[in-house]
This record gives C-alpha cells, sequence and structure tokens, in this order.
C-alpha cells in the first residue's frame, strides 16, 4: 500500500505547520463549547454571576471527563504513528479499535459515577447553597452526554495522527457552530438556563462523535476503524495507557489544581473570587489553545520520524515547536498584563468583580512564558514513548509544587487570595524549567548518538 502522509519526507516545518494550523483552529473551537457557554450564561439578565460561578465548579468534573479521553487517546494516537512510521499497519488499526472500545466502556462508567456522587463532589468543589442549584442544573446533563465527549476529543486524536488536520478541525467545528446556535435558543428563547447551556453542549459532542465515526470507517482514511480491533489486549492496553497517562495525569492533576483553588477561594474570599476563578480559567483556556495545538501537532511528527529511525528530524521539530510556543506566550503573558478588563468582560460585566479580577489575572499570569516549557517537554516524551517522565513531570508541576503552595502562601504568609494565585506562575518557573531542561538534558543526546541521526 502506498504510503500517504509520510512525515520523513519534505521540510520538517512544513510538516508540523500542516498539522499545527488546523488543529489548532480546531482546539480553539473546540474552546468554545465551555467558553460559549460561560460567555451567554455571563449575560443572563438574573443572577449571571451566581450563574457563571456554578458552571465554573463544574469545571473539576468535566476535567475528569476530558482526563479519560487523553487517556486512551492521547495514548492511542502517538502508538499509531510510531507504528505507522514502522509500516505496521495492522498493528495500528487494532491499537485505534482498542483505544474506541476503551472509551466506550469509561465513558458510561463516567456517567454513573457523576450522577450518583454529583451533589458532595461539587460542594468538596467549593460550592455554597446559592451557587449549587446552577451546578447540579449544569452538571446532570453534561454527565449525560459524557460518553460523546470522550468520543469526539478522544477519537479526533487518531484523525490528527494520520496528518488529516483538515479534518479533524472540521470535527470540532461541526460541533462548535451547532453549540453557538442552539446556545442562545436554549438558554433565552426557551427559558433554560444553564440547563440549555449543558444540553446544546451534548448535542453538539454527539454530532462530532457521529462525524469521527463516520470518517473512521470510510475510504478516505488510512487507519480504519474495525470490529476486528475491538478485541481488547492486555499488554496492548497496558501501553496504550502507558503512554496515555501523560496526558490523563495532567488533566486529573488540572482538576485537583481547580478543587483546590475553588476550596480554597471560597474560604477565604466567598463566591465572588470562584467566580473570578471562572473567568481565569476560561481565559487561560483560549489563549494556551495555540501552545497545545502547537505542541500536539508535533507530536505525531515527532513520533513518525522516531520510528522511522530520522532522528535529525526529530531535533528539527524540537527545536522549532519550542521557539514557537516561548513566542507565542510572551506575548499574549504582555497582552493579559497590559490588558486584564478587557479579557474579564468578555465573561462577566459585574463592577465588584472586574475590580477584584483585575489584579487576581495579573497575578496568576505572571511570567505565563514558561509554562510553555512544560508543555514543549511534555509533548517530546510522549511524542518518543517516554510516558514515565511525561508523567512525572505532570505530576511533579501541579501536586508537588501548586497544591502545597496553594496552602501554604495564604496562611504562613498572610497574602489571602493573593497568596492562593500566586502558586500557578511560581510552578510555571520551577516547574517548566525542570521539564524542558530535563528533556534536553536527556533526548537531545539520546539523538544525537542513535545510529542513522542526521545532522541539523
Amino acid at each position: 500500500m502506498e504510503q500517504k502522509n509520510d512525515f520523513s519526507k519534505g521540510s520538517i516545518v512544513k510538516n508540523i505547520l500542516s498539522l499545527a494550523v488546523p488543529m489548532t483552529l480546531a482546539q480553539l473551537i473546540n474552546v468554545l463549547y465551555n467558553i460559549v457557554d460561560r460567555i451567554y450564561i455571563g449575560r443572563i439578565p438574573e443572577q449571571a454571576t451566581l450563574s457563571l460561578t456554578g458552571i465554573g465548579l463544574c469545571l473539576p468534573i468535566i476535567s475528569m471527563v476530558i482526563a479519560f479521553a487523553n487517556l486512551f487517546g492521547m495514548g492511542g494516537a502517538p502508538l499509531c504513528s510510531i507504528e505507522r512510521g514502522r509500516g505496521n499497519t495492522e498493528e495500528a488499526e487494532m491499537i485505534m479499535g482498542n483505544s474506541f472500545v476503551m472509551m466506550i466502556i469509561f465513558g458510561i462508567l463516567l456517567t454513573v459515577f457523576g450522577l450518583c456522587f454529583k451533589r458532595p463532589m461539587l460542594y468538596l468543589f467549593g460550592a455554597s447553597d446559592m451557587t449549587y442549584p446552577y451546578a447540579d442544573s449544569y452538571i446532570s446533563i453534561y454527565m449525560l452526554g459524557s460518553i460523546f465527549v470522550m468520543m469526539g476529543l478522544g477519537m479526533n486524536s487518531f484523525i490528527n495522527s494520520q496528518g488529516f488536520g483538515r479534518v479533524g478541525m472540521m470535527t470540532v467545528l461541526l460541533g462548535a457552530v451547532t453549540n453557538i446556535i442552539l446556545d442562545p435558543i436554549f438558554i433565552f428563547a426557551l427559558g433554560m438556563g444553564v440547563r440549555g447551556a449543558a444540553l446544546a453542549t451534548i448535542i453538539s459532542q454527539f454530532l462530532s462523535a457521529v462525524w469521527i465515526l463516520k470518517f473512521l470507517t470510510g475510504k478516505k482514511t488510512i487507519l480504519k476503524l474495525k470490529r476486528s480491533g475491538f478485541r481488547l489486549k492486555g499488554s496492548r492496553i497496558r501501553n496504550i495507557m502507558g503512554l496515555g497517562m501523560s496526558g490523563f495525569t495532567m488533566a486529573i492533576t488540572n482538576c485537583s489544581v481547580q478543587i483546590m483553588y475553588n476550596a480554597s477561594l471560597q474560604a477565604v474570599g466567598g463566591d465572588l473570587y470562584v467566580g473570578i476563578m471562572t473567568v481565569i480559567n476560561s481565559v487561560r483556556e483560549v489563549i494556551s489553545m495555540p501552545v497545545n495545538g502547537v505542541t500536539n501537532s508535533a507530536q505525531p511528527v515527532m513520533g513518525f520520524n522516531y520510528g522511522a529511525e530520522e532522528y535529525g528530524r526529530v531535533k528539527k521539530a524540537i527545536v522549532f515547536t519550542s521557539a514557537v510556543s516561548i513566542i507565542y506566550t510572551t506575548v499574549m503573558w504582555g497582552l493579559v498584563d497590559f490588558f486584564p478588563g478587557f479579557f474579564i468582560r468578555i465573561f462577566n460585566q459585574d463592577v465588584d468583580l472586574v475590580t477584584a479580577g483585575i489584579p487576581a489575572m495579573r497575578t496568576y499570569f505572571f511570567g505565563f512564558f514558561m509554562m510553555s516549557l512544560q508543555f514543549a517537554g511534555q509533548s517530546v516524551f510522549v511524542a518518543l514513548g517516554k510516558a514515565k517522565r511525561a508523567v512525572f513531570f505532570s505530576i511533579f508541576r501541579k501536586v508537588i509544587i501548586v497544591i502545597p503552595l496553594i496552602l501554604i502562601l495564604p496562611q504562613a504568609f498572610h497574602l489571602g487570595t493573593t497568596g492562593i494565585l500566586m502558586a500557578e506562575p511560581v510552578s510555571n518557573f520551577i516547574g517548566g524549567a525542570a521539564c524542558f531542561g530535563t528533556m534536553l538534558y536527556t533526548v537531545w543526546p539520546e539523538l544525537n548518538g542513535k545510529r542513522g541521526s542526521k545532522k541539523l
């Protein structure tokens, strides 16, 4: 069979950009699923701030769903790239089929778990008696569609890993446009409020999931989703989960950090600061997506060339990805620092929230460029199949640094809400430098020493 989308040929930069542009647009569009909900909710005539805060309390649960999508999507897709680079198409298809079945199984389990334990979880995450009804209304409907969310996010990785970046972009574009259209109808015209936002989201994700399945079982794909690939194999599942553990750990640790932020801010600053944190998370999701797009799009290129033993091209991909990520995040840090009020007002117009949110934004995003080093370093580890290192640095930055600082800074140094928010930039500097430095120290010499490595 003729090899299509051969990343070992042509310009390495062009190969990355051919995926990065549509994948970045796709991820930016994908963020709209939740961001558009928050923008509309923040403009409900009555109780806009409480409604927005209620949705913010649901973010840890949403992160759990995303974590399991990452476990099998970000775990299986790089393995597919490596096997395809080796010319082993049959095993690549088996990896994709096994990943799909595991997403279905865990999607069902998460739905049951979320609906059974939503009340204690939401109060643990910082809900108050004022905000709980809004959070409950949203998450009850959202969890019913969690299986579609997992398929939409997880299986799209297998489209992108084959080099079909535009198809991957169309997947999320379909869902996002549907969500944008349905949101005002359900929220305002039908008077459903936060329940309407959740319903619009799961309908949109359902359409994306249908689109993905149609493509991966069609004639244009390189790797087909077949029933023969649904036969689970223990060693294959372990490999998928082992490599996907990085993306899973990142999402789960993000979930843990969100819980700690909301609970701590609720204790120190009340519902107002939980609302501010919802806005901060929304802004961070939007401005960090291009970095995710570039680093994620570089993974199949690096993985393919690593499998094809084109180590010089892997090094070029690392240099390009790192440089673009650092430059972009530096520019975005400047914009957020100079115009914090502009970003806040996109989501909420409340005077008290904007006034308190401006210094909070500047504190949280200080030194934002260091975050790109974490993403760049981990993307290399994942692309080359070095799962343990990627997992370690996910845990190191969030669990070992951020969570203890959230607890220590406001108490030991009497910094209040400012101390809680300072935990993020401190972790970016320490964690980002450690992850990227370790990648350079371990991976680069390895690539230089590999037989068949080509000079830059």
